[in-house]
């Protein structure tokens, strides 16, 4: 079996849409509207939550009308979420198909079918023409690549002359490799995680000029072990990622948080331009 075919199989299962509007029908009511912000408790498929993509939009910065790719999409909460507060039109890929459905299906849900469009395409062969998009972003997607060059470079290659590029990656630490399993992978097969210092040098060696690069690995620590005390003693509230992936996200997340605090692995956020 390929990697990609351990990646997709780790994250994907049948029903994910279902199971999701669900729980969210049965906790505020049928008859509510199926929005963005509804959404968010179970969609924003990363240790944060739509906290970290509030901060990674806000870096992002995209304008109405734009055209932003969004690079390993999941099911689309991120790409829903800022299309319907900037305005921009966001296309989201993702290699996991279960992802891809249950995407479109919440897409349409949330009635942003027109604003929203996701394909299923691997980041190291994106299926658009050069210069396609404004801006691009990733979240935690790079950690189940081993070819980093090649996931640089095709984000490069489909931004327009002067578009810019947001990160939020996941980094190995001085500590040791994560505790497996993560939300990311079952063990170290299909974990990928680089240094700092190579994280850096792989988005220059690409093109780009890097305008922040920022660990704020030591900024979010006290939130991290507030969240895993949080897990460990109250559970998950109802609407939460257990809804997406099952019971066993609890474990992954339990060992991503503490990875993050026994310094086995840094969270950096990117901000770089393409040339011109």
């Amino acid at each position: 079996m390929s990697v990609s075919e351990r990646v997709e199989g780790h994250y994907g299962s049948e029903g994910i849409a279902q199971r999701i509007l669900a729980a969210l029908r049965a906790e505020i009511g049928p008859a509510a509207p199926v929005t963005p912000d509804a959404l968010a408790p179970l969609d924003h498929f990363h240790g944060r939550g739509v906290l970290a993509t509030r901060e990674l939009a806000a870096m992002l910065d995209p304008k109405p009308g734009e055209a932003v790719l969004d690079i390993g999409c999941g099911i689309g909460g991120p790409a829903r979420w800022i299309a319907d507060k900037f305005g921009c039109r966001v296309t989201g890929v993702d290699l996991t198909h279960a992802f891809i459905q249950a995407a479109e299906a919440l897409n349409a849900a949330a009635g942003m079918s027109g604003k929203v469009t996701v394909r299923r395409a691997s980041a190291l062969d994106l299926p658009f023409p050069a210069a396609s998009f404004d801006r691009a972003y990733s979240q935690n997607v790079v950690m189940n690549i081993a070819d980093k060059a090649k996931f640089y470079s095709e984000a490069y290659r489909v931004l327009r002359p002067g578009g810019v590029l947001a990160l939020s990656n996941g980094a190995s630490g001085a500590g040791g490799p994560p505790y497996f399993p993560v939300p990311w992978a079952e063990s170290a097969e299909t974990s990928f995680l680089s240094t700092i210092e190579e994280t850096r040098q792989d988005i220059a060696a690409a093109g780009f000029a890097i305008l922040r690069f920022h660990d704020t690995t030591d900024d979010i620590r006290a939130q991290v072990a507030g969240q895993r005390r949080r897990i460990e003693t109250e559970g998950y509230p109802k609407l939460g990622l257990h809804v997406l992936i099952g019971e066993r996200m609890k474990t992954y997340q339990l060992n991503s948080l503490r990875s993050v605090e026994d310094g086995r692995m840094r969270m950096v956020e990117v901000l770089a331009r393409k040339a011109g």
